[in-house]
């Protein structure tokens, strides 16, 4: 899901890239009123490396195309929607300067859509649904979540009028959506055995 630097105009970067930093600012926000600032940076730290590291790595699918979980969703679940964006901006800088995926100047825009979009709507269904059942809450925010995701990064591509709302609709569509069912189920079994193992995680305060 990694927008390379070009494929969108430099103005329309430097608008993504001023969303980031208010969305960034915000997060400095909230961090300062954390009573466990400590703990929070040692965890945003934690999950960057492990992020990169998960992300970067290409599973072969059946469709034919390598799969690159996103690992954002399962995160956001952990430590909050904001939490969640931090480490997705530490981590696609890293990537973007260390592995080459993704670009600097269409950073703002990737954050958006794997930083901001896919962290708040994945928390913010996970909420939703979490009184019904909390593996359903898991299960079902992580594909919704994604898949918002995805229609913002059509929507970016439609903006810049990089490709044609067909040709997006029949390729990212379809493969986001398989992504997100594995990426679902893998969630739900993460976070149960962190529950068992380590149920600290899960009590942290979330922002």
């Amino acid at each position: 899901m990694h927008l390379p630097d070009g494929i969108i105009s430099f103005e329309q970067a430097i608008f993504y890239w001023i969303l980031t930093l208010i969305i960034i600012s915000i997060f400095l926000y909230k961090f300062s009123k954390d009573e466990n600032k400590e703990k929070r940076i040692i965890s945003i730290a934690l999950f960057s490396v492990f992020t990169m590291v998960v992300t970067s790595v290409s599973v072969p699918s059946p469709l034919g195309v390598p799969i690159h979980f996103f690992l954002i969703p399962l995160i956001a679940i952990l430590l909050g929607p904001l939490s969640s964006t931090i480490v997705s901006f530490v981590t696609l800088i890293m990537q973007a300067l260390a592995l080459n995926m993704g670009g600097i100047t269409s950073l703002g825009a990737n954050f958006i859509v794997m930083g901001f979009v896919l962290s708040i709507v994945t928390y913010g269904f996970y909420k939703l649904f979490i009184n019904i059942n909390q593996k359903v809450a898991i299960f079902a925010s992580t594909i919704i979540g994604i898949m918002f995701a995805t229609f913002g990064q059509v929507a970016i591509l439609l903006i810049s009028g990089a490709m044609n709302f067909d040709i997006l609709l029949s390729t990212l569509v379809p493969f986001y959506l398989f992504i997100s069912f594995i990426e679902g189920f893998a969630n739900v079994i993460i976070i149960t055995a962190i529950e068992n193992i380590k149920p600290e995680i899960i009590e942290i305060n979330k922002i």
